[in-house]
């Protein structure tokens, strides 16, 4: 390469005595920048996917809660009531595919709403689901991440006697 398509080309050249050009000493820096750089933005990439993928899974988890809840608020007994929100939970997560391993679904005593002079019954229906790292961030990741919804329910004054 002459020193004139070298200059034309933008990189930095000296022209020894014989003629040949000769590299400046920087040459080869860029590899070992992105040697340096790629592993770290790949790294970044995989926690911003993992912590998308949390944040969705998290909301499987309260749409579960809020299922729940209004199948329980249909109930006409206190036992059918928990059955339902635990059947109408685990379908969220059937359909939706999430891996959910020691699933709780728990109904604590709720207080009474009152609106004016009406008092509404309520029902309050917590899910806590442990969902594998695996499936969160990268198959084969060990360990778990809790995971905790919790949606309240106006117990439906209509609902059938069935």
């Amino acid at each position: 390469m002459s020193a004139a398509v070298a200059r034309a080309a933008g990189v930095r050249a000296v022209t020894t005595r014989a003629g040949a050009v000769r590299r400046p000493p920087d040459s080869g820096s860029v590899a070992v920048e992105a040697a340096i750089l790629v592993p770290a933005v790949v790294a970044l990439v995989l926690i911003v996917a993992g912590v998308g993928r949390i944040q969705t899974t998290g909301g499987v988890v309260d749409a579960a809660a809020r299922a729940g809840a209004r199948a329980a608020s249909l109930a006409r007994t206190p036992e059918g009531a928990q059955q339902a929100a635990e059947d109408a939970a685990r379908d969220v997560f059937d359909k939706q595919h999430v891996p959910c391993t020691d699933l709780q679904i728990s109904q604590p005593p709720s207080d009474p709403v009152t609106i004016g002079t009406e008092v509404l019954q309520t029902v309050d229906v917590r899910v806590t689901c442990n969902v594998p790292l695996g499936y969160l961030v990268v198959d084969g990741t060990p360990g778990s991440k809790t995971l905790k919804g919790e949606f309240v329910s106006v117990v439906d004054r209509y609902r059938s006697a069935g």
